[in-house]
């Protein structure tokens, strides 16, 4: 109930609330003469599909009030008809079997028709661009539709135990509607992008942007899958390309790792050293920091409690500890024996002991090691060749075996080899159909959208206005009326990050799994809209507080608001926030950004600089406070990649960093990433390494994309029924001077038949 509650919940802003009532008087009022008397759930199913067909012959009427009013009765429909229940879970089961009635009668299409018509209507685009300030009167009725369109879309899209067969079968159609190119030659998708992109380009200022990407995102989700779904098809697919098994199932390696106490602030630092200053040079072992510890004692973060740790003697040195002044190291002793488990054995969790994940080993790793030996052994090298080892001391070929028993081949490297192939011989292989594409104005729009929405963002006169939606129009003129307005925006900003940051990490999966050079064209549009920088300020922010924020009014989330009797909300009541301590959807958006940094810098050297440049080590570290083993693994992953590059003074200073990376990231057996000795570490040409990647992408563009294929492969059509059948596009003002180009160009001109016949 409360994961339904919470979808349902962040689709509609708090000043929307007065407008369920509404939606609830115009259904009844139509519905009251229609049902004599009786109540929505007292129909049968074939009454209740009588009076849908009513409604959805309703819609098609001209007068644009009367259509709006249709409309919110059927979102009083697909709200569960709140007003004849009782509790939220009978909302939440009448909600659900009105949505599968909906879309089962062809709603949804209907409704698509006027969301196009709204979309389009150039009229109320142009009356909000002229309006000083634009509120939620001007998108009254894309509000509506759009509310409608996500709440089928997210009811259908998830799956209970107790679907009947018809739902089941209705899920799979309408998962194929969706994204098949049925709705005007495209897929509902890149509707959805179209809106984005016209909002951004200040074309249309009213469209509820929040809504909109909630839609996108959930579509997405929908037609697409999931990152559990990935994953399976990540299997999948490398059954098809006969590649062995992936070594481990990420999702459930991560699920099951433990948090790190995260280091030690600078203030915390100082308190130590002039502890020992003082003489308190006992030997106590060093007290874990734990800085989420003064938020509460009941730390959601914490996988498990001080007792767990005491009784796990080796993982008790195994955190992100705080960073010490190596002079002072002398002070620090192992800690006393671990004192007799308070709870039972049974209700211990056995984690793994060792590290999390198996070791990688690359194919240009194998080759750049023997590349390596020979040259040291034997003093010449063979190629690529990784099988010869004559020469070479018993050691290297014991280093060989291992190498090759964690030999690690990706399916990106499967696609990058074959499209080397292919660009050799370009008629010997099939093209790929291609997955659809958003373009680069969807990306920079996307991004533009994030940054207008990132709590780091100051306000400027120029930039995106992302509260249309959220704005009442009438502004408040209490106390308590500002501040729920101030917690309403800061909810609405949150929301919209969320969206933005789950979308575009999940078309990145999805395009990299499909074929890597999509992931690398997406990428490098990215990149070059300065996405890398745009995240790093995202992060550069008192990160403990925008986890900990409390911008929700529970009593006035959907359906609870609806239901319940509202009690009297008073600041105090406001300023307290909800009950729990941390906001989920934040660290699900900190999450979200922390992997997409990851996919945008990975083996990209050029890009690895670029957190250097940016100065993101200290950025990034200060995320580590965050005790939440997802979170700390992708920080520390991007710690990891630029390690080399940030000098010894700074590993030597940040040891225990160090150690979580060893502990937690994925080893590269060959990866001198802790030393900085590898050649990696040498100054990279940015512009020579992206440009040889932008040359690749091209080559793959224009062979699949391009209807013009390189006129050296283009099949030659020698058929002269099918050449004289063409149609060709011929000018206006030909038939006025065709005779006079007959004359010129062909009656006029000597042709020398014998010469035909001769050899050439």
């Amino acid at each position: 109930v409360c994961e339904c509650d919470n979808l349902r919940a962040k689709l509609y802003s708090y000043t929307e609330e007065p407008e369920f009532a509404l939606n609830r008087d115009y259904f009844e009022e139509d519905f009251r003469s229609h049902a004599r008397g009786r109540r929505w759930i007292e129909l049968t199913v074939e009454e209740q599909r009588a009076y849908v067909m009513r409604l959805l012959d309703a819609l098609e009427v001209t007068d644009r009030d009367k259509r709006l009013k249709v409309a919110r009765a059927i979102l009083y429909l697909a709200q569960g008809v709140f007003d004849e229940c009782d509790t939220e879970v009978d909302v939440l089961h009448w909600s659900r079997h009105n949505i599968f009635l909906l879309y089962d009668m062809g709603i949804f299409t209907a409704l698509l028709e006027l969301l196009s018509m709204e979309i389009d209507n150039s009229q109320a685009c142009s009356s909000a661009v002229r309006k000083p300030a634009i509120s939620l009167a001007d998108s009254t009725e894309l509000r509506v539709l759009l509310s409608i369109m996500y709440l089928m879309v997210e009811t259908i899209r998830v799956q209970t135990e107790d679907d009947r067969p018809e739902w089941i079968a209705a899920r799979e159609t309408f998962k194929n509607e969706l994204a098949s190119p049925l709705y005007n030659g495209e897929p509902f998708a890149l509707l959805l992008f179209t809106m984005v992109t016209k909002f951004c380009s200040m074309n249309a200022p009213h469209f509820p942007m929040k809504k909109v990407l909630l839609l996108l995102w959930k579509t997405i989700l929908f037609t697409l899958g999931g990152f559990e779904e990935l994953q399976e098809m990540k299997v999948r697919h490398r059954e098809r390309l006969n590649l062995p098994p992936l070594p481990e199932d990420s999702i459930k390696v991560v699920r099951a790792m433990r948090a790190a106490s995260p280091p030690a602030s600078a203030m915390e630092l100082i308190e130590q050293q002039q502890q020992q200053k003082r003489g308190r040079r006992s030997r106590r072992p060093l007290v874990k920091q734990d800085s989420l510890d003064t938020y509460n004692e009941r730390d959601p973060f914490k996988n498990d409690d001080a007792r767990d740790e005491e009784e796990d003697p080796e993982d008790t040195d195994s955190g992100i500890e705080g960073e010490v002044d190596p002079l002072d190291r002398d002070v620090i002793i192992q800690p006393p024996p671990p004192p007799p488990p308070l709870r039972p054995p049974t209700e211990r969790v056995n984690f793994p002991k060792g590290l999390p994940w198996a070791p990688k080993v690359r194919e240009k790793d194998i080759e750049h090691f023997l590349e390596t030996s020979r040259n040291k052994f034997i003093g010449f090298t063979l190629g690529n060749d990784t099988e010869t080892l004559v020469g070479l001391p018993r050691p290297i070929h014991e280093s060989v075996k291992t190498l090759k028993q964690h030999k690690y081949m990706s399916i990106a490297e499967v696609q990058i080899k074959r499209e080397e192939e292919l660009q050799q011989c370009p008629l010997t292989l099939p093209v790929i159909i291609p997955l659809f594409l958003c373009s680069f104005l969807h990306q920079i729009a996307l991004l533009k959208l994030l940054l207008a929405a990132a709590p780091t963002s100051k306000a400027k006169t120029d930039s995106i206005n992302i509260l249309a939606d959220v704005l009442p129009e009438e502004m408040p003129i209490t106390v308590l009326q500002s501040m729920k307005l101030g917690i309403d925006v800061n909810r609405h900003k949150e929301i919209i990050v969320k969206a933005i940051s789950a979308l575009l990490l999940l078309l990145l999966k999805h395009f990299k799994l499909n074929h890597i050079y999509q992931f690398e064209i997406v990428s490098q549009h990215l990149v070059f809209a300065n996405c890398i920088p745009l995240i790093l300020k995202f992060f550069n922010q008192n990160i403990m507080s925008y986890i900990s924020a409390k911008n929700s009014i529970c009593v006035l989330d959907f359906p609870h608001c609806v239901v319940h009797e509202m009690p009297e909300l008073t600041a105090e009541s406001l300023e307290a926030g909800d009950s729990s301590q941390f906001c989920w959807r934040n660290l699900f958006s900190c999450i979200n950004l922390l992997r997409i940094l990851n996919k945008l810098t990975k083996w990209k050297h050029s890009r690895t600089m670029m957190l250097v440049v940016f100065k993101s080590a200290p950025i990034l570290k200060r995320a580590l406070k965050v005790k939440q083993a997802m979170m700390q693994l992708y920080v520390l992953k991007l710690l990891k990649i630029q390690t080399k590059y940030l000098g010894r003074q700074w590993r030597k200073s940040n040891m225990k960093t160090m150690s979580a990376i060893y502990q937690k990231v994925r080893h590269r057996l060959n990866d001198d990433w802790a030393y900085g000795n590898d050649i990696d570490a040498r100054p990279w040409d940015f512009q020579a390494e992206e440009c040889a990647l932008r040359e690749s992408i091209e080559k793959f563009n224009s062979r699949r994309y391009e209807r013009n294929r390189n006129g050296d492969f283009a099949p030659v059509d020698n058929c002269l029924q099918s050449v004289l059948g063409q149609r060709v596009e011929l000018p206006e003002d030909f038939h006025y001077s065709y005779e006079m180009w007959l004359e010129r160009e062909v009656f006029s001109q000597p042709i020398q038949w014998e010469g035909l016949l001769q050899n050439p």
